[in-house]
């Protein structure tokens, strides 16, 4: 099943008060508000709204190509890294205090105003 998404601007048009966001700052700095979809991965929510990152394993951990990094209040929102996910983020070159990897955070409503930024390229 797919679902299409749009892009949303909140300087068009605001978002619901009951929409849950996903707050991104692209590897140019711009900020988006995202509305985001219970259960989704935050690589799939990313994706779909084209958000510039690659993600060539699809979320099967194997490539840590959608690697962003939490703001601090936002990583204690969602639960920690599982092992394997560790393993992979210690075979990027740079890693950040609260670097994760999208396709490894399901996204559920009680994690609205979640804030990240997408990590720089290397």
């Amino acid at each position: 099943m797919s679902i299409a998404l749009d892009i949303v601007d909140t300087r068009a048009a605001p978002l619901e008060p009951e929409t849950p966001v996903l707050r991104v700052e692209d590897r140019n700095g711009v900020v988006h508000e995202l509305a985001a979809v219970e259960g989704w991965r935050l690589m799939e929510i990313l994706r779909d709204y084209g958000i510039g990152m690659e993600n060539t394993c699809g979320g099967a951990l194997a490539c840590a190509e959608c690697h962003v990094v939490l703001d601090a209040k936002s990583a204690a929102r969602v639960p920690p890294p599982r092992e394997d996910e560790l393993e992979k983020l210690d075979e990027l070159p740079m890693l950040y205090e609260n670097s994760r990897l999208s396709c490894q955070i399901i996204w559920s409503d009680e994690m609205n105003g979640l804030t990240l930024k997408l990590a720089q390229e290397t």
